[in-house]
């Protein structure tokens, strides 16, 4: 991120030499003088990193809803399981882009490696009905609700 900071060692594109002038701004940025070390040397192939992958939960009357961003992956690259017949696993793993040799990095941000996330369903929940959707890097996993169950009422006659 680059930021603006008022130049007082002067500003090549304005030689006014007034060192307090309002208008006077250099871009800063902070990085400019580290040098990183290869990606690969810095993430060994062998051992990957945990990526945070934010999932939001919503129940519906019908149903409970879990949306999780997964930009960039496809399908084949995420699991979508039932554990312990009451939980819900959602896991996979993102790769790390291909280094060349003659590439120069300047900023890392993006994560790369394996993500799990579990969720545990409630009692209410239709367990072999369960769907999952990739559409543009969102997945969304339905999980059916059970409809309420209607106590039984039996009328008791009264006696006397």
């Amino acid at each position: 991120m680059a930021m603006m900071i008022p130049s007082f060692f002067g500003n090549q594109r304005n030689n006014n030499n007034n060192l307090f002038d309002p208008f006077s701004f250099d871009v800063w940025d902070p990085f400019k003088d580290f040098h990183f070390r290869s990606i690969s040397s810095q993430f060994p192939q062998e051992t990957s990193v945990f990526v945070n992958t934010r999932v939001d939960w919503k129940e519906t009357p019908e149903a409970h809803v879990f949306k999780a961003d997964l930009p960039g992956l496809k399908k084949e690259e995420v699991k979508v399981e039932v554990e312990d017949d009451r939980v819900l696993l959602i896991s996979g793993e993102r790769n790390m882009e291909k280094e060349d040799k003659n590439d120069t990095w300047h900023r890392v941000e993006r994560s790369s490696g394996k993500f799990s996330r579990r969720f545990r369903l409630p009692d209410n929940v239709k367990m072999d009905q369960i769907k999952a959707l990739m559409e543009n890097g969102v997945l969304t996993v339905t999980v059916p609700k059970q409809e309420a169950k209607k106590p039984v009422v039996k009328a008791i006659e009264i006696s006397g």
